[in-house]
């Protein structure tokens, strides 16, 4: 901070930084840092587009790429939150090109690339869902997105803003063994301070400008604060251990909110992948959006205000996934399940 917080020209710590997510990210060869998860996605679609010459892109119902107009159809995060429709402002010609797909439905893939032959730049996704809630993938539901777009010449996004360096090191990519083209990541790779990433492959990476003609920059991008944040907060998840002790606590969590839940008579359902987890207000199995639009959110409007009150603050919607972190302790995780004990007995 002394040396001051930001210059609007690339600064060595940027390559340290670049080096080590390079190094952590199968997929990524070349890297461009942003702002937010948000400018990274927009940099991404972009960059699809331009790779590929197409202009048509698929997201799945539910799954949240940030406020960009053309992912505002079928959002999740605070846009399923508050049960809007697609985003007023946002001109139908910015949506056009966007085409929706039921999360876990291959055959909802399948159709859409056989009736756009030739015009479908890429498939997006959170490869687990966090904005729609925690779900993960079906095993054969990323296999399979992976052998549709090789076999029509897309590209396969992953967005990793959720899931980068929680799920794995290498992220969800990693953790599933799934290499996709191009990868988008979030606040994470900044210790909380406000960055984001894009990268993947170099061949593709070098339409960036000033390589290539695809053009994206931004002013406070690399800046000397982030970076610095990242690489300490890197070097702290290679400490051995980390991962495990994630998955240790994670679970301990879910598992004791689940019991928690059904030993008090409720329909409850969830899961967890190493620091990211969720849980729904409903029988399940939750494989979608559809699936997750069952639970009871009146429910878990009371649950969180009484967690609350019990001192514990978790996301305040149905639709949101969970995290946890390293800070957290095994006391951290008993009191909040007997907190929820609590709370699921008065409500």
């Amino acid at each position: 901070m002394k040396k001051g917080t930001s210059f609007g020209a690339p600064c060595l710590l940027e390559n340290v930084l670049a080096e080590m997510v390079i190094k952590a990210v199968p997929s990524i060869e070349m890297v461009r840092f942003v702002n937010s998860g948000t400018e990274a996605c927009m940099g991404v679609l972009r960059l699809a587009r331009a790779y590929t010459g197409r202009e048509k892109i698929i997201k799945f119902e539910g799954c949240y790429h940030g406020h960009a107009d053309p992912f505002l159809v079928k959002a999740g995060s605070g846009v399923a939150t508050l049960g809007l429709p697609d985003s007023p402002g946002v001109p139908k010609a910015a949506t056009y090109e966007t085409l929706t797909a039921p999360y876990n439905d291959i055959a909802a893939v399948e159709n859409l690339f056989e009736n756009n032959k030739g015009e479908i730049c890429g498939i997006i996704l959170e490869p687990v869902v966090g904005n729609a809630g925690f779900i993960p993938p079906k095993p054969e539901f990323i296999n399979a997105i992976r052998r549709i777009t090789e076999e029509n010449n897309a590209l396969l996004i992953f967005d990793e803003v959720m899931t980068g360096f929680r799920l794995s090191y290498g992220g969800a990519q990693e953790y599933f063994g799934i290499t996709p083209d191009l990868t988008t990541l979030g606040k994470i790779i900044g210790g909380g301070l406000p960055v984001g990433a894009y990268g993947g492959r170099r061949e593709i990476m070098e339409m960036v400008a000033p390589a290539g003609p695809m053009y994206q920059a931004g002013t406070l991008s690399g800046n000397p604060l982030a970076m610095t944040a990242g690489i300490h907060t890197l070097k702290r998840l290679q400490k051995p251990g980390s991962y495990e002790y994630l998955d240790k606590i994670t679970s301990e969590l879910v598992q004791g909110i689940i019991d928690a839940g059904k030993k008090t008579g409720h329909a409850i359902c969830g899961g967890y992948i190493r620091g990211m987890f969720g849980f729904f207000f409903t029988e399940g199995p939750v494989y979608n959006f559809a699936d997750a639009k069952k639970s009871d959110t009146a429910k878990f409007a009371r649950f969180y205000q009484g967690m609350l009150r019990e001192g514990v603050y978790f996301a305040p919607s149905q639709f949101e996934a969970g995290f946890t972190s390293l800070a957290h302790t095994a006391e951290d995780i008993q009191k909040t399940i007997a907190a929820a004990e609590n709370v699921l007995r008065q409500i």
